[in-house]
């Protein structure tokens, strides 16, 4: 068994806080409740898939993600408990909060920060972040509130071009939440994690031409409503021979944070910054191999079906699966597919369309 508490990390300073983290188990995860020390106890939370973690622990079949918001009193009693059922078994894990978020390491990166901000886009600062999320940039871009926590861990590249760099800057664009603070890396964000320095979005980067010594955009692209404008942002802010890290699902499902609207080949990510970068390599990492397409695809196939006809598409082989699809149209491992999960992991969609009159 896995766990991981993503939020809280600190005392919340507003009247309700977000818990929310995943766990990892052999036996399917059947319930998560939050517990604190004085015996309040939460209804069942709901609860998720993590592909991302499953990705990650493929020896942990069942991996389920949670969040919600609660009364912030809860974590002011200093303890945020999970008490989780898995196969019959309830256990308990706890995470003490330190009294207060550590304010000097973000106050002195803040400062750094406000030297690389554009007056135009600089935005309202407070202890935690410049806010230069404006409600018009929320509706331009459907910014939407979100539960949701994206905590990835950084890769081995990622880290390289962080080290590569000590007394720089370098930014993170779509960071999600990060459990190590790095006093040389901007966490720019759409969610105000207790991570994020500054809150905004990718097509409008509030930042000077040419502020950055490296950025990082991993998983991110897919997520923003225009990956172009997006791209060209990105290359205005990183300085002449600055090094660009960017990663994007190609045969992946849809996974909303909170949206999800492009997937793309390695020829269309090259594209995106054609004529402003010069691209030096692209490859397909471990965490991007097709192994785990197959395994998302069915392991989110299988969830969603119910009981009897999950039980006949586990039983089938590979070369079941090989022939020629349209002859499996008519089985219930087909017709018993729910909606959503078509949209999530469909071949194709399509719309129609009309054209305002007037």
């Amino acid at each position: 068994m896995l766990f991981c508490l993503d939020h809280p990390v600190h005392h919340p300073v507003t009247d309700q806080v977000l818990v929310s983290g995943w766990l990892a188990a052999s036996a399917p995860v059947e319930s998560v409740r939050v517990v604190t020390p004085t015996g309040r106890i939460s209804e069942p939370l709901p609860l998720i898939n993590r592909p991302d973690i499953a990705q990650r622990h493929p020896e942990l079949p069942q991996v389920r993600g949670f969040s919600a918001r609660l009364p912030a009193s809860w974590a002011a009693e200093g303890e945020i408990g999970i008490l989780h059922c898995a196969g019959g078994i309830e256990q308990k894990y706890t995470r003490a909060l330190p009294p207060a978020a550590d304010l000097s390491a973000k106050a002195a990166k803040l400062r750094r920060i406000s030297a690389v901000l554009r007056p135009d886009r600089a935005g309202r600062l407070n202890a935690y972040h410049f806010n230069c999320l404006t409600d018009e940039l929320r509706a331009a871009y459907d910014v939407v509130d979100v539960d949701a926590v994206s905590a990835l861990p950084y890769d081995g590249i990622a880290l390289d071009l962080i080290r590569r760099h000590p007394d720089g800057l370098i930014l993170d664009a779509g960071a999600g939440f990060r459990a190590e603070y790095l006093p040389n890396v901007v966490n720019f964000e759409i969610v105000p994690y207790p991570s994020t320095d500054v809150l905004g979005v990718g097509e409008e980067l509030p930042f000077a031409d040419d502020s950055f010594d490296a950025v990082l955009s991993l998983s991110v692209l897919e997520h923003v409503k225009d990956p172009f404008a997006c791209a060209r942002e990105l290359a205005r802010v990183l300085k002449p021979g600055g090094t660009l890290y960017a990663a994007v699902p190609f045969l992946q499902p849809y996974h909303g944070y909170p949206h999800h609207y492009y997937n793309m080949t390695h020829q269309g990510l090259a594209n995106l910054f054609a004529g402003r970068l010069v691209v030096q390599e692209q490859k397909v990492l471990e965490s991007g191999h097709p192994l785990w397409t197959l395994n998302w695809f069915l392991r989110s196939y299988a969830d969603a079906l119910p009981p009897a006809a999950r039980e006949k598409f586990q039983a089938m082989t590979v070369a079941e699966f090989l022939g020629a699809p349209k002859a499996l149209l008519t089985h219930d491992i087909a017709s018993a597919l729910p909606e959503k999960a078509r949209f999530e992991l469909a071949a194709a969609t399509m719309l129609l369309a009309t054209k305002p009159t007037g």
